[in-house]
């Protein structure tokens, strides 16, 4: 069966080879590092002589690559190379870059910014504290409502995308979604889940843009949580206002 997430929209004025191609990266991006041609055909519904074409279209273009021993398909270099040329030009991390590292050193906590992309959150930066420990994972991909940034933007964003975060959630949510939903809309910061604390990143129009988070230290009381909220909501203000004057 086909991922009903990627299901074809007929939408006027779009290409229907464009959309499907997008539809295999996606798919790249999810499953296993390798994948079987028939595998995405399958999940993505489009059938094998398609997809195959696709994906060669798509490998020419080092948008995907393939395995030359076992012929599966991954995705390729140039994608790198788009999302670094994308982050460079994102207003978001320029606006915050002079807060992370004094933020990181008043907090003793590492310090990420986020955004939300579709159902997703993505840490696009991060500065680590003394003991952040051996493992980066600057750029990870997470489901939104399984974090605190995720959550408040996922709850600020328009009707279709909340729902859609919703839908991909890993788990239920543990009271009514219109509640949730309110609470996190209203709330100034998050704290947990996953040890993090965030807050909310408008621009000069109060538009939500961002989150800008900290790992909650062990055994973080209410008063250290409402400092390192105190913090970071100052440095996102600071930043906010930079934003959309450019």
């Amino acid at each position: 069966m086909s991922d009903s997430r990627l299901d074809p929209v007929e939408v006027r004025g779009t290409l229907g080879t464009v959309r499907n191609a997008v539809r295999l990266l996606d798919l790249l991006a999810e499953g296993p590092a390798y994948q079987q041609l028939t595998d995405l055909a399958e999940r993505s519904g489009l059938s094998v002589p398609t997809a195959h074409r696709l994906l060669r279209s798509l490998v020419l273009a080092d948008l995907a690559e393939q395995d030359p021993r076992s012929s599966r398909y991954s995705l390729g270099p140039e994608v790198t190379r788009l999302s670094q040329r994308y982050l460079g030009r994102l207003p978001i991390l320029g606006a915050l870059a002079p807060y992370l590292v004094s933020l990181r050193d008043t907090l003793q906590a590492t310090v990420h910014v986020a955004v939300l992309v579709r159902e997703s959150v993505v840490y696009v930066d991060r500065v680590d504290a003394g003991d952040g420990g051996p493992y980066r994972d600057s750029h990870r991909v997470m489901d939104a409502l399984s974090t605190s940034a995720g959550r408040l933007l996922a709850a600020r964003a328009g009707d279709d995308l909340w729902q859609q975060c919703v839908s991909a959630h890993h788990s239920p949510l543990e009271q009514d979604q219109a509640e949730l939903r309110t609470q996190w809309s209203k709330a100034s910061f998050l704290a947990s889940p996953a040890d993090e604390l965030a807050v909310v990143v408008h621009d000069a129009s109060e538009t939500p843009v961002a989150a800008l988070a900290a790992t909650v230290p062990p055994g973080a009381d209410a008063a250290r949580l409402e400092s390192m909220a105190t913090h970071l909501a100052r440095a996102a203000a600071a930043a906010g206002r930079t934003l959309g004057h450019g």
